[in-house]
């Protein structure tokens, strides 16, 4: 399987979104729309840290795990 390359991406461009249910002691992760349709997330109490790039099947695929409970008990 052929691991796609990620476009390059100027991450303070982007405009990064955190779930209405993300605490306010910074305890989120923040999502962003980048280039070529990739999808960043970031740990929002360490945006100085290089954000992590998804293709859109890879999120979906986790967003379906986690919408199915599949992460549960690591909570």
């Amino acid at each position: 399987m052929n691991t796609p390359t990620p476009p390059p991406v100027d991450f303070a461009a982007l405009n990064w979104v955190k779930a209405t249910a993300s605490s306010n002691q910074g305890a989120c992760v923040e999502l962003a729309a980048a280039p070529q349709g990739w999808v960043a997330l970031r740990d929002s109490k360490n945006k100085d840290r290089e954000p992590l790039l998804f293709t859109p099947a890879e999120l979906t695929a986790f967003l379906d795990g986690a919408k199915g409970g599949e992460f549960d008990h690591l909570t």
